[in-house]
């Protein structure tokens, strides 16, 4: 009998449990959202043994969470990719890691930051070094763009829970209350002033939100922001690098981080708290120039 057999036929979170509620399974579609694809890589990451893989790895592909890319013909050797149904478990994780961080690791208070000692701190900064999987987020245009920029040497991606336009649906009621919230417009406007240094550093600047791709176009129009403002509303850049987020009205926000990646995807570079969100401005391009002089 397969185990969704057992489930409750008419529960949705019984049969999803079905698929997705063992602890490995869970684990490895975090790992394999990250960018790790080989089986012996999957087992030295988790240092789960190999028939227990083998057997987890199978019931998902089975179960059309993940599928097989052949990568090595002799001996055939396959990685393991999310399928569209595997992606949509993101929300799932992001929001598992949020519960935990705010109610397990935390006290419970609604935060869209956190202190220099914290255990999300020390996850954040531990990216430093971790390559960027490749991945695409929705533009204020409305087209797909790949995160890191390929004309340049450096990427800033500087990650903010919301800005909005003037006379748009904007921050819910409480927004200013919430530590780490407020602070985006000015943050924004700070990297447009200055985008002629970043721009002498050979730099691009791309601002990260959950924010819809209309609500980004609104409020580029409305700041005169000259750089893409780009939409993780998907949560694909969250769960790849498993990104701090906060709930608030009904939506995973991401809190205030800044990163600095190379042409090669990988991060050089973490800033995590962001108590200034202006401020932290100056913090990057002192961080930049000391990478550049390396």
């Amino acid at each position: 009998m397969r185990h969704t057999e057992a489930a409750d036929p008419d529960c949705a979170i019984s049969q999803a449990l079905a698929v997705v509620g063992d602890t490995w399974t869970l684990l490895l579609i975090r790992d394999v959202a990250g960018g790790t694809h080989q089986f012996d890589a999957l087992q030295n990451g988790l240092g789960i043994s190999r028939k227990v893989l083998t057997e987890r790895l199978k019931a998902l592909v089975a179960d059309g969470v993940l599928e097989k890319r052949l990568y090595h013909p002799h001996p055939p050797r396959y990685e393991y990719h999310l399928t569209e149904r595997g992606r949509g478990l993101l929300p799932v994780l992001v929001a598992l890691q949020d519960w935990g961080g705010r109610y397990v690791l935390g006290d419970g208070t609604l935060t869209g930051t956190s202190t220099p000692d914290s255990a999300e701190t020390r996850r954040v900064l531990a990216l430093t070094g971790h390559r960027l999987p490749a991945l695409e987020l929705a533009t204020a245009s409305g087209g797909w763009t790949d995160p890191v920029a390929a004309d340049r040497a450096w990427t800033v991606l500087y990650c903010y829970p919301g800005a909005y336009a003037p006379g748009t649906m904007g921050h819910p009621p409480g927004w200013g209350e919430i530590p780490g919230a407020p602070g985006c417009t000015l943050e924004s406007c700070t990297y447009r002033d200055r985008m002629g240094e970043f721009a002498a550093r050979d730099t691009a600047v791309h601002g990260v939100s959950t924010q819809r791709p209309d609500q980004l176009a609104a409020f580029a129009d409305h700041a005169r922001i000259p750089f893409p403002l780009l939409s993780d509303a998907g949560l694909e850049l969250a769960a790849a690098l498993r990104l701090p987020t906060f709930r608030a009205a009904g939506a995973e926000r991401l809190k205030r981080l800044t990163l600095i990646l190379d042409a090669d995807r990988t991060v050089r570079g973490a800033l995590y708290p962001v108590p200034d969100p202006a401020g932290s401005v100056e913090d990057v391009l002192s961080l930049l120039d000391g990478l550049r002089g390396e």
